[in-house]
């Protein structure tokens, strides 16, 4: 198995409202720290998002086309496989239903691609219908790289290890196929509401 790179721990709190704490966690004010691997740096001159699989046609966007695509500021609650949550994060991103809008596909599942080999699956209706962006900022600034920069996904209603850091394809699949952690027992979906951690959960 790779490594598993541990920033700090988060700065534990009890008294979180429990109708946005899901079963088990409990809330943080800071932002820890966790990857399968060390950190990579991208510079931006070479960064790429590429829409691929089974498509018409692949997409691929450079950081300056990315960044001309129409984006927004959300604010999300977060909930981590570790237990730790955090409310009210703030974020800007694109859609992925703007980088999805003219793509033609039967498939229904996506295999998210990163910078440093990492995957993750997630179903291709939890990428849409605004459930998902790849965000760029995060708190107002740019997003700096152990939280993912110079772009991560962003999946808030999931487990955040389904946000993959660090992505650069999105491929599309007709069949699941499981990404990194799933293969190591992690839950295929991650639904932190029904304490989805584990295959079996």
């Amino acid at each position: 198995m790779s490594p598993v790179t541990r920033g700090f721990q988060g700065r534990r709190r009890d008294d979180g409202p429990r109708d946005r704490l899901p079963p088990g966690q409990y809330l943080v004010e800071d932002f820890p720290v966790l990857s399968a691997g060390p950190t990579p740096h991208i510079p931006l001159e070479e960064w790429r998002l590429r829409i691929t699989g089974a498509i018409d046609a692949p997409r691929e966007w450079s950081w300056a086309e990315f960044r001309a695509l129409p984006s927004e500021e959300v604010t999300k609650d977060i909930h981590c496989v570790t237990k730790w949550s955090k409310l009210d994060t703030v974020w800007e991103g694109v859609s992925l239903d703007v980088l999805l809008a003219d793509v033609e596909t039967a498939a229904e599942h996506v295999l998210v691609h990163a910078y440093g080999d990492y995957t993750t699956n997630l179903p291709l209706e939890d990428l849409t219908d605004g459930q998902a962006w790849i965000a760029f900022a995060y708190d107002g600034q740019p997003l700096e790289p152990e939280h993912g920069g110079p772009a991560r996904l962003l999946v808030p209603h999931l487990y955040l290890w389904k946000s993959a850091k660090w992505v650069h394809e999105l491929e599309l699949l007709t069949a699941d196929e499981p990404g990194f952690w799933e293969t190591y027992g992690y839950h295929s979906y991650g639904d932190p509401w029904r304490e989805q951690r584990y295959a079996g959960d």
